[in-house]
């Protein structure tokens, strides 16, 4: 009798952890839209697995965005190479125009 309390404990403690977590919420309403289908699908297990990760992007479309910040991540880098070295052609025209500013001439950089 004391085995069976036990187990009891644990499915009450798995239960609340799924209503806790928005589980049972989820597929609630995945398998309401299931049932108020006026045509159900040939397949409902792929309706269910859609409707549960339709908030989710799928394989094809997160390799589309990672090649994407690929590319402006390569992007912003050279954006802030050019900007460093256009920092450094500035500080050293400043400081030529400092020390000679009768021959601006000389104060070209880059």
């Amino acid at each position: 009798m004391a085995h069976y309390r036990a187990s009891e404990s644990k499915r009450e403690q798995f239960r609340r952890y799924l209503e806790k977590a928005g589980v049972l919420d989820s597929l609630t309403n995945v398998l309401v839209a299931l049932y108020e289908e006026t045509e159900k699908p040939n397949n409902a297990l792929d309706f269910i697995k859609q409707r549960l990760t339709a908030g989710d992007p799928d394989s094809s479309q997160a390799e589309v965005l990672r090649v994407e910040l690929e590319e402006l991540q390569q992007k912003y880098d050279l954006l802030q190479e050019e900007n460093r070295e256009l920092r450094n052609q500035r500080f050293l025209s400043i400081i030529c125009m400092k020390s000679s500013p009768e021959h601006p001439k000389y104060c070209q950089w880059g």
